[in-house]
Order: structure tokens, then C-alpha cells, then sequence
């Protein structure tokens, strides 16, 4: 029965191709991509959004405890460019199927090596990169069209979401880039064009070396196609991380002076706010 599905399915494909049906008709489940920053690469998510119709979906149309394509028509697809961290496993860059497992309580998050399938007519656990459980949201709101985002996304954490019907999950993904940052802003130290800039805004994010970021705020200083409100305010900010009230005041004094004279009011604003954390 499932082969028969199959190529009901394939042939349904390939006459669409030859007729140009799927070009002059809209689709009923519209396919989204999203390209979400990520680290130092990005993932792209691929899937097709099915809507409730009135229908009662999950222990309904979509079985409890039956494998999901989580969409509509082909598997959804993950892509990673770089390696992440699901469930605590490392996940190497590549593409994936994400299927998963309807619960009333929880689902099971299926990770699968083989992306490229219709459906979950052809799924294999055999295929399977990993699993793991997740707690099933309960929304008090109805979410007609299933809806896939990336949610509470920092530059190196996010959470992938789900919404449909009254049901939905997440999970967190993780990527650990700081290796290699630390390399490149050591390589690129190296060369004619130091970042300063880039470099001394990781370190502060990321609590590095305090003192090195300070050197190179105050290298920032002296360079004429930055803005001195600008390389005020980190300074400022740096000053104030090392315990330095006195330093960071004077530094954000000097800021929101150069940030008034040429009318910027947001260096105006975010130099007194370090001249206000200073004055705690």
C-alpha cells in the first residue's frame, strides 16, 4: 500500500511538471523559506504550510503517536551551513528531514538523514540522526495556517517553534563558534585592516579580556572614519565592565557632547545611560 501511495504521488508530481498545473493554479499548503542568521553561517528551514480548514487536527487528521512530515506535501527540511547542537548532540552541517511525532503531552522531534521525500510515506527510522522529547504547548488561540519561526534568537542560540490548531512545540539549537572567532580576530589582528570595532564588541558581549578591549577602544579613538560618540560609548561601557565609574563617566561625557554637536540623538541617549549605570 505504501508503494502505490508513493507512485500515486510521484506520478501526480511529474504530471504537474509536463502540464504546468502547479503554475496556474495556487498551491493549498503554500511553501515558506527562512533564513535565519546563525553564528558565523545561517540555517534555512523549507516547508509547506497546511491550514485548519475547520478540521480537528492533531488526534484527528494527524494521528496521535504517528510519524509527521511536520508540514505538508514534501518533509520539512533543516539546513545547517555550520555544525549546531540539538538535545545536547552535535548535529554536522548538512541537510535534514525534520519530522515529529504528535503527543497530547509531548512530541517526539525526529532529526532524519534522508531529507529529500514526500511526505512520511517512504520515513525510516533507519534514516534517523537522532530523537528526543519535547513538552506539547497547549494554545488557548486558534493558529489557522501551521506556522514554523525561530524564536528568542541570539547570535549563537535559538529556539525552533511550531504553532498549529491548539498544539505546538519547541526545541533549542545551539552553535559554538567562539573557537573560531577568537582565531580570526587573531589572524585578522595580523594584517593592516585591524578590526577594532568588530573585535572589542565580541569581546565585551562575550566578557573576554577586558583590558585587550580597552587597548582597542582606544586605538578606535583615534581612527578618522569613526564617529567619536561612537568610540566614545564603548570606551565607556568597557570602563564601566572593569569598575572604573570615574573613567566611564568621563569617556560618556565627552560622547553625548560630540553626539549633541552633530545632532545624533540615540549616542545622545546611549551615552547617558552608561553616565547613569556609572552614577549607581
Amino acid at each position: 500500500m505504501k508503494k502505490l501511495i508513493v507512485k500515486l504521488f510521484a506520478a501526480a508530481l511529474t504530471l504537474s511538471a509536463y502540464t504546468g498545473f502547479a503554475q496556474i493554479t495556487p498551491a493549498p499548503s503554500s511553501t515558506q523559506v527562512i533564513n535565519q542568521q546563525f553564528g558565523l553561517g545561517k540555517i534555512t528551514l523549507t516547508y509547506a504550510r497546511p491550514n485548519v480548514k475547520g478540521r480537528k487536527i492533531f488526534g484527528g487528521m494527524e494521528l496521535y503517536n504517528v510519524v509527521w512530515r511536520t508540514g505538508a506535501n514534501s518533509a520539512t527540511v533543516l539546513k545547517f551551513t555550520d555544525d549546531v547542537i540539538i538535545n545536547d548532540q552535535k548535529v554536522p552541517a548538512g541537510e535534514y528531514g525534520l519530522f515529529s511525532i504528535p503527543g497530547q503531552d509531548e512530541w517526539t522531534i525526529i532529526i532524519s538523514k534522508k531529507p529529500k521525500q514526500w511526505g512520511a510515506y517512504t520515513y525510516s527510522d533507519k534514516d534517523d540522526l537522532m530523537r528526543f522529547k519535547v513538552k506539547t504547548d497547549k494554545l488557548k488561540d486558534l493558529v489557522e495556517t501551521m506556522t514554523l519561526d525561530f524564536i528568542n534568537v541570539t547570535p549563537t542560540t535559538c529556539d525552533l517553534q511550531m504553532k498549529w490548531e491548539h498544539s505546538g512545540f519547541a526545541f533549542h539549537i545551539v552553535t559554538d563558534i567562539d573557537a573560531k572567532v577568537m582565531a580570526r580576530i587573531d589572524s585578522a589582528m595580523g594584517t593592516a585592516r585591524k578590526p577594532y570595532y568588530e573585535s572589542l564588541i565580541y569581546y565585551y558581549n562575550n566578557n573576554k579580556d577586558m583590558d585587550k578591549a580597552l587597548a582597542w577602544a582606544t586605538e578606535l579613538e583615534k581612527n578618522p572614519n569613526m564617529s567619536s560618540y561612537v568610540s566614545k560609548l564603548w570606551k565607556a561601557r568597557i570602563l564601566l565592565r572593569k569598575g572604573d565609574k570615574a573613567g566611564a563617566i568621563a569617556a560618556a561625557q565627552a560622547g553625548v557632547e560630540a553626539a549633541t554637536k552633530d545632532k545624533t540623538d540615540e549616542y545622545v541617549r546611549l551615552n547617558n545611560e552608561v553616565i547613569a549605570q556609572a552614577k549607581k
